[in-house]
Order: C-alpha cells, then sequence, then structure tokens
C-alpha cells in the first residue's frame, strides 16, 4: 500500500463496486417491499428510490457492468 490512504473514496474501482452494489441493492429492496422506497421519492432518501429506477429502467446496462466488475475484481486484481 506503501503509505496511501486507501478507501472506497479515493479508489475509483472500489468505488463504482460500492455504486453498483447500491443499485443492485436498492432493486432488491424495491422488488421485496416497493413501499419502502416510493413513500420517499424526494430528499436524501429519494437517492435510493432514483437508483432502484436505475435499475429498473437500465437493467440490461446494469447487468453488464456488474459482470465487468466481477471478472475485474476475480481475475484482474
Amino acid at each position: 500500500m506503501t503509505g496511501r490512504l486507501k478507501i472506497a473514496i479515493f479508489n475509483f474501482q472500489s468505488l463504482l463496486t460500492v455504486f453498483l452494489l447500491l443499485i443492485c441493492t436498492c432493486a432488491y429492496v424495491q422488488s421485496l417491499a416497493p413501499s419502502i422506497l416510493d413513500r420517499n421519492k424526494t430528499g436524501v432518501l429519494g437517492i435510493f428510490w432514483k437508483c432502484a429506477q436505475i435499475a429498473e429502467r437500465k437493467s440490461p446496462y446494469v447487468t453488464i457492468c456488474c459482470i465487468v466488475m466481477a471478472f475485474s475484481i476475480l481475475f484482474i486484481q
């Protein structure tokens, strides 16, 4: 690590991984209990509703990104 601070915010690949996990988790929660996210469409908690909408509307792209990220983490790092 050579003395550098390594957290998800400063590592681009980790930031993308966290973002993809957030999108997938919000979509999963939306599918199980839609009322949890639907009542918070605005404000700070509206971010989770927006992430669920991204996963719902762009699901092929999110799936491809998840597969590419998994391949990258498993075989390239």
